[in-house]
């Protein structure tokens, strides 16, 4: 069993940077792969960023890519997600998930077999 908590959303106005974590416990924690999903209201959930055990291989969507950056010290047992220039559609509640390097980070479906945590919500305002 793995558990997820993550924290440092906020509001904040365009343009402006915000660093999440997802501090994670639990036997398996530092051997599985890590990701951040999103949800805006309206919206299904997607995919922003993972990174595999190590951290050293990461993947973002293209809509983050280049203002997003996903990074994990395993020794604290903490994923973070360092968010620059944000923008209004960058809105949504954040969540961290942890699990299979494929089926999480490379194909991007989660399945009740991964670990999720509780989100925190990230507003920015134009």
């Amino acid at each position: 069993q793995v558990q997820l908590r993550e924290s440092g959303g906020g509001l904040v106005q365009a343009g402006d940077s915000l660093r999440l974590s997802c501090t994670t416990s639990g036997r398996t924690s530092s051997g599985s792969a890590m990701a951040w999903f999103r949800q805006a209201p309206g919206k299904e959930r997607e995919f922003v960023a993972g990174t595999n055990w190590s951290g050293g291989t990461t993947y973002y969507s293209a809509s983050v890519k280049g203002r997003f950056t996903i990074s994990r010290d395993n020794a604290e047992n903490t994923v973070y997600l360092q968010m620059n220039n944000l923008k209004p559609e960058d809105t949504a509640i954040y969540y961290c998930a942890a699990g299979n390097y494929m089926r999480l980070v490379v194909n991007r479906s989660p399945n009740e077999n991964d670990y999720w945590g509780q989100g925190t919500q990230v507003t920015v305002s134009s």
